[in-house]
């Protein structure tokens, strides 16, 4: 007894749950705050929204592409760029001027020397240039000068750092080595790989040198005798960029699939261009078609050698990689200019949009900030290490598809915030909507904005004792309810839909109510075929509620010349039906389907609509055969007879003599059309020869032949109605 009230308990809720009524718009998950447009605020892969770090650019560069940037201690930037080829030093309030224009196409990489000496790195076929400020003894601008400090003869420079003693690492291509430079200039190769370039260059706590590759995406640990050591070949064939923690940690970026790349070809930069995106050489030339930049992962090598993946995506190209002051992973990316910040267990933030195209490096700036630099456009940005003074989150706009009056807003949220929210009946919320209106979530009331069919909210967030955090919103509304449409209806006599199997309540595993819900109950809509059954007839129909209302349906039958509608079935849920064909005479029929919301409405406010099948015919009598008749007549048999039906014409007919095959047999008039058809014909016999003999010996003797027929024969006719009905008839001929 238990157990049954469990089960009934379990219905009622269900049924509550599929009421329709008053709907919720809920928005609490990462991929929901994502469709929205954040501008101050980050938005965490938890699914909350924070005040992001504070954001400014510095400086707009003349050049598209910033690949490398180094600030000095006063937060002096120098940046290396192309298009055109050039390093700038900006000032931390904004200022900038060139002091150094090579002639090779690309800066590839800037690096700060312990002298105090500015390091350029350019491509292809590029030198490392040491850059010298002059002594200057008048207020006017400094000026600096340049001089070749390596030349490793190698076609590409893709990064140089300086280890602790000054000594500066060069990673190369398209021979995959990495050069290591005395303070005095003088260099060779400190590491041959067997790889087509060695990409991206850093440094573990304990010197040795870490090092990624391009081709199969290779991470290196290299001693500083030279003995390297492969970490992890990552499932990316790049490796972008590198970042090692006081803990040594390596973190690691990786692009592009694993495919056929020739050697000395160049790998992929962070030079997308805008439609389609389309990776360059320093010499603007495009990749092989081959390369496929789509998607990143940044993985983690602890320091014991172990691997895993921390991050993936599949629209973002990591390109830089760094640490903030709180020690959090910090990824720049493309094609979005999206920065990201990474923790160990996997969870990020989406910090913060550059109006650029990708977020191409980092470096550490004064107080705990870090210097962005970006390409196409190739700005410098700041990134704090406190929040922004205000964040403004708009959402995606939610489209209730019907006119609908708006609720109460539930808002889980702490600190400091306001809420907004606006309405229209457009998609284009600057196509005048409603103005933003504020909502007051201390009451328990409703938005004050019109009954619309479109509705979007709005946030402020602002610093607080206790950081700002808004984890959940959630609209409530009412649409007006608008009637079902029966879209169509298709009826097949002769078949029938098999008895799918039903769930038995006594086998319902009974379900706590705690904080999980009973499962949801849902309509199977995946179409149903129809088996061929004479003795039945299948109806099969289309609706739709712009509501998503529960729709319950009943089945009408008129006959031919009849006036009122019959009921023959009601309370059908799916959209499909069959019946036997005997439930109605022979005649012609009209079904009509009524669609009903009433599961989801109170009886005052459902609606229906309904729809009238073509004209079908029901006839489940077979015809007549009347007046068979048959005499032989030689070697043929002569035979007529009439078929008749009282509700279809007749289709066709068939004869068969003695057991033989079955043979068409047309009407007199050739056409069969009517009720009733006339059919008079003649048939060869099949007599056997000794037969024939014996019948010639007696006609000899003067026998009566034409009196005395040679054998006996069985004629068989059958007839069909147009509805297969069919009536069979023998005849014996003497």
């Amino acid at each position: 007894m238990r157990k049954v009230r469990t089960v009934f308990f379990v219905l009622i809720f269900c049924e509550l749950l599929l009421a329709q009524g008053t709907r919720t718009w809920n928005e609490s998950s990462y991929e929901d705050f994502e469709r929205g447009t954040a501008k101050g605020v980050a938005i965490s892969s938890k699914g909350s929204l924070k005040l992001a770090p504070a954001f400014k650019v510095v400086y707009t560069s003349p050049s598209t592409f910033i690949w490398s940037i180094a600030a000095d201690k006063d937060g002096t930037v120098y940046a290396a760029t192309g298009a055109p080829a050039r390093v700038y030093r900006i000032t931390p309030d904004g200022k900038g001027v060139v002091i150094f224009e090579p002639r090779e196409l690309q800066v590839q990489v800037v690096a700060l020397g312990s002298d105090g000496a500015v390091y350029a790195a350019t491509s292809p076929d590029g030198k490392v240039y040491k850059i010298t400020r002059n002594r200057a003894t008048t207020g006017a601008a400094p000026e600096f000068s340049a001089e070749v400090f390596f030349d490793p003869k190698t076609k590409y420079i893709w990064d140089m750092k300086f280890d602790s003693d000054g000594r500066l690492y060069l990673a190369t291509g398209d021979r995959g080595e990495i050069y290591r430079v005395d303070k005095n200039g003088q260099g060779s190769v400190f590491f041959k790989s067997d790889e087509a370039h060695i990409r991206v260059l850093t440094f573990d706590p304990k010197g040795n040198v870490i090092a990624g590759s391009d081709g199969s995406g290779l991470i290196y640990r290299i001693t500083p005798a030279g003995e390297g050591f492969v970490l992890y070949s990552a499932p990316k064939k790049e490796i972008t960029s590198l970042a090692v923690d006081a803990s040594g940690n390596i973190f690691a970026s990786g692009t592009g699939e694993k495919r056929a790349f020739s050697p000395g070809s160049a790998p992929a930069l962070p030079i997308v261009g805008p439609n389609p995106p389309q990776p360059q050489t320093p010499g603007g030339l495009a990749l092989p078609a081959n390369v496929n930049l789509a998607g990143s992962d940044v993985y983690m090598i602890a320091p014991d050698g172990s691997p895993r993946k921390l991050w993936s995506s599949h629209d973002d190209i990591v390109y830089a990689l760094t640490f903030d002051a709180a020690g959090r992973l910090i990824a720049g990316t493309g094609n979005k200019g999206r920065i990201y910040s990474i923790a160990t267990n996997g969870d990020f933030e989406d910090l913060l949009k550059g109006s650029a195209n990708q977020i191409s490096a980092f470096s550490k700036a004064p107080n705990g900030g870090v210097y962005c630099s970006s390409s196409n456009l190739g700005k410098i940005f700041l990134m704090s290490d406190s929040p922004e003074a205000e964040g403004v989150f708009e959402s995606d706009v939610q489209d209730a598809r019907i006119f609908s009056r708006w609720g109460r807003a539930e808002v889980r949220a702490r600190g400091n915030y306001e809420v907004f929210a606006r309405s229209g009946n457009v998609d284009n919320p600057d196509r005048n909507w409603s103005p933003w209106t504020r909502v007051d979530v201390t009451k328990d009331s409703r938005l004050e904005i019109p009954a619309a069919r479109f509705v979007q909210w709005r946030v402020i967030l602002k610093p607080a004792s206790a950081p700002t955090q808004l984890d959940e919103i959630a609209i409530n509304y009412l649409s007006k309810n608008v009637a079902p449409v029966v879209d169509d209806i298709a009826v097949q006599v002769g078949a029938r839909f098999p008895t799918l199997p039903h769930i038995s309540t006594t086998d319902t595993v009974s379900i706590g109510f705690g904080s999980t819900p009973p499962p949801q109950i849902t309509h199977i809509e995946s179409p149903i075929s129809a088996v061929r059954d004479r003795a039945y007839v299948a109806v099969r129909w289309a609706a739709h509620d712009e509501n998503d209302d529960d729709l319950v349906y009943s089945i009408y039958y008129r006959g031919e010349n009849e006036h009122d509608w019959k009921l023959l079935k009601s309370g059908i849920a799916d959209k499909s039906y069959s019946f036997e064909s005997s439930l109605l005479p022979d005649g012609a029929y009209v079904l009509k389907i009524v669609a009903s919301d009433a599961p989801s409405h109170t009886p005052e406010d459902a609606l229906t609509d309904e729809k009238e099948s073509t004209r079908f015919e029901i006839d489940n009598t077979p015809p007549r055969i009347q007046n068979l008749a048959a005499r032989i007549e030689g070697q043929q048999l002569h035979v007529t007879f009439l078929a008749t039906d009282d509700f279809s014409a007749i289709q066709r007919a068939e004869y068969s003599v003695d057991a033989g095959e079955w043979q068409y047999l047309e009407p007199v008039g050739q056409i069969s059309d009517a009720r009733t058809e006339n059919y008079d014909f003649n048939a060869l016999l099949s007599i056997p020869p000794q037969a024939l003999e014996d019948h010639a010996e007696k006609a000899k003797h003067g026998s009566r032949t034409n009196a005395a027929p040679l054998s006996e024969h069985v004629i068989v006719v059958r007839v069909y109605d147009r509805h297969d009905n069919e009536a069979t008839a023998k005849y014996i001929a003497h």
